[in-house]
C-alpha cells in the first residue's frame, strides 16, 4: 500500500512553519492516541501521525522529504544516512504533553524496532549572564555556576552492579500481548516495565543515581566572554551541556547575555553615541574640547559657528564587533546648554551682540522675508 504524503497526514500545507507542524501534530496525537480512541485503525493512524511529524519537525529530514520523497529513507535513497528505527514517539510525546503521555504504547513496531539502549544525545542549556556595559564592550572572564546533569560515576552511568538479562522480556526490551478482537486475536507489543526498554536489569541498583545512570549537580565554568557582545548576543559552549545517555555525546550550553545601560555611553550596534555639553561661546567661537571614548580621554575640535546638535564622528572609535577586528564608529552630539545666570557684565557683553546686524545669515534673511 502505499504510503500517504507526511503534509497531508498531519494536514499542513508545504510551506507550515514549526510551529504549525507541532500545533498540528499535538492536535492529532491527542485524537488518536490508544488510550484515548479505541476505534479499529487509531492505533495505525497514530504511528502514522508520528512517523509525519518525526521527519517534518527536523530540518534536515523535512528538506530531504521535500526533495526525494520517501526515497530518502529507503535503502539506496538519497539519504541513508537516516534510519526509520531511529524514531522515538515516546520521547516527543513526552516533551510536548507530558511524562505519562505515551506510556503503556509502543512505536517501535511501526518502524522497525528500536534499542533503548541506543547513544543518546545530551539535552541543550540555555542560561541568561548579566554583564556590566565595560565587560560586554572589553569582553572577560565569568565564573559561572550550572545546574546540569552528570554521567553518575559510581555506576559509569550504568545504573546498576551485576548486570543481567531482563527475565520478564528475555533481553528484547518489548514485551508482546494477545488482545481478542472482533477480527481474531490482535498482537501488540510495548516497552518491558521491568527494565524500562533496555532489555537489562542489575543486581544491584546505584545507591547514587537510583538507576538512572545520571546525576545532577552544580559546576562551575570559567567561561570568556569575547568582546563586543551585546543583548542579542549568544555564546554557544559545545560539550558543556547535559551528559549523553549510553555514549551518546554532551549537549550544549548556550549563554544569552544582559548588559547593563551606561551613565554617557548609548550602544546601537557597534556604534556608541555620546553627548557632549558645551557653552553658548565654544559653539560660537569654537574649541578643542576633552571627551571620554571607550578607550581612554581624547579630543574633539568644535569649529566656530556650531548649531545645536551638530554630530561629529569619530571613525573606528565605537565597539569591536564579536569575533573580527572591525570596529564601529563613535558618534559625538553636541548640546549647547544656555546659561541660567548671568552676571551684569556678561548681560552687557549680550546686550553688545544683540546690536550685532547679523541678517547677513542666509537663515535669518530668508525668516524675515517670511515675516512682511
Amino acid at each position: 500500500m502505499n504510503k500517504k504524503d507526511y503534509y497531508e497526514v498531519l494536514g499542513v500545507s508545504k510551506n507550515a512553519s514549526d510551529e504549525e507542524i507541532k500545533r498540528a501534530f499535538r492536535v492529532l496525537a491527542k485524537k488518536y492516541h490508544p488510550d484515548v480512541n479505541k476505534e479499529p485503525g487509531a492505533a495505525e493512524k497514530f504511528k502514522e501521525i508520528g512517523e509525519a511529524y518525526q521527519v517534518l519537525s527536523d530540518k534536515n529530514k523535512r528538506a530531504q522529504y521535500d526533495q526525494f520523497g520517501f526515497s530518502a529513507f529507503e535503502n539506496g535513497g538519497a539519504s541513508q544516512g537516516f534510519d526509520m528505527g531511529d524514531i522515538d514517539l515516546d520521547d516527543i510525546l513526552s516533551s510536548i504533553f507530558g511524562s505519562n503521555f505515551s506510556r503503556g504504547f509502543d512505536f517501535s513496531s511501526s518502524f522497525g524496532g528500536r534499542s533503548k539502549s541506543r547513544p543518546q544525545r545530551g539535552e541543550d542549556l540555555l542560561m541568561k549572564i548579566k554583564l556590566s556595559f565595560e565587560e560586554a564592550i572589553n569582553g572577560c572572564e565569568k565564573d559561572i555556576k550550572v545546574n546540569v546533569t552528570e554521567t553518575c560515576h559510581k555506576c559509569d552511568g550504568k545504573g546498576g552492579f551485576g548486570e543481567e538479562k531482563c527475565s520478564t522480556c528475555g533481553g528484547l526490551g518489548v514485551i508482546r500481548e494477545q488482545q481478542r478482537s472482533i477480527f481474531g486475536y490482535v498482537e501488540t507489543q510495548k516497552t518491558c516495565p521491568e527494565c524500562r526498554g533496555s532489555g537489562k536489569t542489575f543486581k544491584e541498583v546505584c545507591s547514587e543515581c537510583n538507576g538512572r545512570g545520571q546525576v545532577r549537580n552544580y559546576k562551575t565554568l570559567t567561561v570568556t566572554i569575547p568582546a563586543g557582545v551585546d543583548n542579542d548576543s549568544q555564546l554557544r559552549l559545545s560539550g558543556k551541556g547535559g551528559a549523553g545517555l549510553n555514549g551518546g555525546a554532551n549537549g550544549d550550553l548556550y549563554l544569552e547575555f544582559d548588559v547593563a545601560t551606561h551613565k554617557y555611553f548609548e550602544r546601537q550596534g557597534s556604534d556608541i553615541y555620546l553627548e557632549v555639553p558645551i557653552t553658548i561661546t565654544d559653539a560660537i567661537l569654537g574649541c578643542k574640547k576633552e571627551i571620554p571614548t571607550l578607550s581612554g580621554n581624547g579630543y574633539i575640535e568644535i569649529k566656530p559657528g556650531t548649531q545645536n546638535y551638530t554630530k561629529l564622528k569619530l571613525k573606528g572609535k565605537g565597539v569591536k564587533e564579536v569575533n573580527s577586528n572591525s570596529c564601529g564608529d563613535m558618534y559625538v552630539v553636541l548640546n549647547i546648554i544656555m546659561p541660567r545666570k548671568l552676571t551684569k557684565a556678561q548681560k552687557d557683553l549680550l546686550e553688545e551682540l544683540r546690536d550685532t546686524n547679523l541678517e547677513d545669515e542666509s537663515e535669518f534673511k530668508d525668516f524675515s522675508k517670511a515675516l512682511k
